[in-house]
């Protein structure tokens, strides 16, 4: 069947997960799926900003990147007055995840947010996941010609703590498709074309607890077209401070969980041996600095 982000959408289980993640609270972008953009200045026609971090576990869409071990990231965002914006983020990930290459993601975003209504901000735009170098491997230690570099176009509304966010696949999702469905995952997966048109929701909701802590739940699910096995739903529970006497470091802790099939989220060494499970639930502690 044909899959139709959109109309998928307004379907009873979308509207569900609309309606938990209404009562949850956390304020969103994608330091989580890897990128977030700056908001326009409002005092200046421009804004330069920028950000560096350490967490013990990279999970993009719930899904450990880095083989349940700690990253660094650091990202920069430019912002115009008129709501034009682009930026770049980079993390470390496992070349048990993505193999070949030089074991790091680096995202190029752009896009254009607009305000609608009082609180109201409309946000559309494009996000390039690049993985430089690296390759889906047919086998262990058999690299083939395929990436697994990925764009999605988004549309995102927020509306004052609240954010809902649907990203679409402009490309084979990560890289799986007929050719590589075999092998891109830790089981083999039917041959059923092209996965172009995935589609996932990120909602959001944050607030304060008092004494400077913020408190959050992101709600999230993925639709992988024509690859139905690879969808799921995920969630994430956190809590952040920011400590202005140790230089405006913020430290987090968040519990993290999806219900991903594990017999395909799973990653194995280099020797395809040792696997670990990359959607179970877990905890993952940062620290951050913008500047």
């Amino acid at each position: 069947m044909t899959f139709d982000p959109f109309k998928s959408f307004m379907k009873t289980r979308l509207l569900t997960l609309f309606l938990i993640s209404s009562c949850c609270l956390h304020a969103a972008a994608r330091a989580d799926e890897g990128a977030a953009a700056a908001a326009p200045a409002d005092a200046s026609p421009q804004a330069f900003t920028g950000n560096v971090g350490f967490v013990s576990d990279y999970r993009f869409r719930g899904i450990s990147q880095t083989w349940k071990r700690p990253a660094v990231q650091a990202g920069f965002d430019y912002s115009h007055g008129s709501g034009l914006y682009v930026g770049t983020w980079a993390s470390n990930v496992s070349g048990n995840s993505y193999n070949n290459g030089a074991g790091m993601e680096w995202d190029l975003y752009g896009g254009y947010k607009l305000a609608v209504a009082d609180g109201v901000t409309l946000d559309v735009g494009a996000l390039a996941y690049v993985y430089p170098g690296a390759r889906l491997n047919a086998a262990p230690g058999q690299p083939t010609g395929n990436k697994y570099d990925n764009v999605d176009v988004y549309a995102a509304v927020s509306a004052g703590a609240f954010s809902a966010k649907l990203s679409v696949a402009a490309t084979d999702y990560f890289g799986l498709d007929s050719t590589t469905a075999g092998y891109a995952y830790f089981n083999a997966l039917p041959a059923r074309g092209s996965s172009r048109g995935t589609a996932y929701l990120d909602l959001n909701y944050g607030f304060e607890l008092g004494q400077g802590v913020n408190a959050g739940l992101h709600l999230g699910h993925l639709w992988v077209r024509k690859y139905g096995d690879l969808s799921y739903t995920d969630w994430k529970l956190s809590l952040s401070k920011a400590v202005k006497d140790l230089g405006g470091l913020t430290f987090s802790v968040a519990l993290v969980g999806t219900d991903a099939d594990r017999a395909l989220y799973q990653a194995g060494d280099a020797a395809g041996q040792r696997a670990r499970r990359l959607g179970d639930t877990g905890v993952v502690l940062g620290v951050s600095r913008a500047f």
